[in-house]
């Protein structure tokens, strides 16, 4: 079974939302419908550690809405190997004060919000509500069983992780699943905390600093996944990290059972999710029909996004050059793009074409085409005259 996008999407793009996430927009996998989804998306992140701190700098890169961060703890200097979130200038002070002002500064977009109450089994639902997952970095157990208990509760995802020394685990719970997709929990991995004193903490066992950085980073992107829908994510699957070995493996895991039956669990749908359909789509003008225009009382407009060094592959009679790095930008750069006729945007295959397409959107055009397949498909023999800018 294939999961839904968690997440409906927002407003469309701003140009400025446009030129920020381009690198998005270019990927079929996230593109402009995706990227709306993250817009839109709220995640709370329990911990501005380790595994915090990279996780809320790549959810807001990502452009993820809303993030809260929960932590009540404050800067010490030994946090200073690994929470990078943080700076040396901010010993002492709150962590998600720090954390607040790191994320704020790095994607002004988006809005965050810090909750320095403690979270524990009394509070954990309330503070988790209205949230469309959690990433937990917490460190201690009391508060992990509180999180994913909240979490089942709730019936909304949790992207989890633990790290000791050189090894770490990452998978996402979530018994709250849609019917068909595997949904185990924390308690079907370790049922009770372990007995007190029998797991060394950080402070006892050590950790090296790079592993919690590529940890929480991928916690950022089992996020991404489950709110655009894209991808496998880690559900059913516990990953094992080794960073000494360089190695990772694969744990299966499955939700229990009682008496040759697995347990019932409470399952809430994704209250926001919608249909893929709903994303405003560019049409394509396959080759045939451009050439065909061309020549007619209805030609259109040809743009080429490709970079300049491009163009000696080739190009369409006749269209004019704007980088699509210019165009998204630039908003002045498109102002001799006309408004009343159809606009056909080309690059080397595509992906650009479609980047160029959203820009234009966001400013208004709606005449646009891309030329399928881009100019990897166009029979042009040699190279044509050229307007570039």
């Amino acid at each position: 079974m294939t999961l839904s996008a968690l997440v409906a999407p927002g407003p469309t793009l701003t140009g400025e939302q446009v030129s920020r996430y381009s690198r998005h927009l270019l990927m079929p996998t996230i593109g402009e419908l995706g990227q709306r989804r993250l817009l839109a998306s709220r995640v709370a992140v329990v911990g501005a550690g380790g595994l915090g701190s990279p996780s809320m700098l790549y959810l807001a890169g990502a452009g993820v809405g809303r993030i809260t961060v929960i932590d009540d703890d404050l800067v010490d200097e030994t946090n200073l190997q690994r929470q990078v979130i943080h700076a040396a200038a901010d010993v002492g002070r709150p962590k998600v004060d720090s954390a607040l002002e790191r994320v704020r500064g790095l994607n002004p977009d988006i809005e965050v919000v810090g909750v320095r109450d403690h979270l524990d089994s009394s509070n954990a639902a309330g503070i988790l509500d209205e949230h469309d997952l959690v990433l937990d970095g917490s460190d201690n157990f009391a508060t992990r069983y509180a999180v994913a208990d909240a979490c089942d509760e709730l019936g909304i995802p949790l992207v989890w992780a633990a790290v000791y020394r050189t090894e770490a685990h990452l998978t996402v719970f979530w018994p709250g699943a849609p019917e068909g997709l595997a949904a185990p929990g924390l308690r079907d991995l370790f049922p009770q905390p372990p007995a007190p004193g029998t797991v060394p903490a950080c402070g006892d066992a050590g950790v090296v600093g790079p592993l919690v950085g590529q940890v929480g980073s991928m916690m950022a992107t089992e996020a991404i996944k489950l709110i655009t829908g894209v991808g496998r994510p880690l559900l059913g699957r516990v990953l094992f990290i080794d960073v000494l070995a360089a190695s990772q493996r694969e744990i299966p895991l499955a939700a229990r059972t009682r008496d040759g039956q697995q347990a019932q669990r409470p399952r809430r749908a994704a209250t926001r999710s919608v249909p893929p359909e709903e994303g405003a789509a560019t049409p394509l003008l396959s080759p045939t029909d451009l050439a065909s225009r061309l020549d007619g009382a209805d030609a259109p407009f040809v743009l080429d996004v490709r970079d300049a060094h491009e163009l000696a592959e080739g190009v369409v009679a006749g269209a004019a050059h704007i980088p699509v790095s210019t165009l998204t930008s630039d908003p002045a750069s498109s102002t001799e793009v006309p408004t009343d006729r159809d606009v056909v945007l080309v690059c080397r295959a595509g992906p650009r074409a479609h980047l160029a397409a959203t820009a234009l959107r966001a400013r208004g055009y709606e005449r646009l085409f891309v030329l399928e397949g881009g100019m990897l498909a166009w029979p042009t023999p040699a190279p044509h005259r050229q307007e570039t800018r």
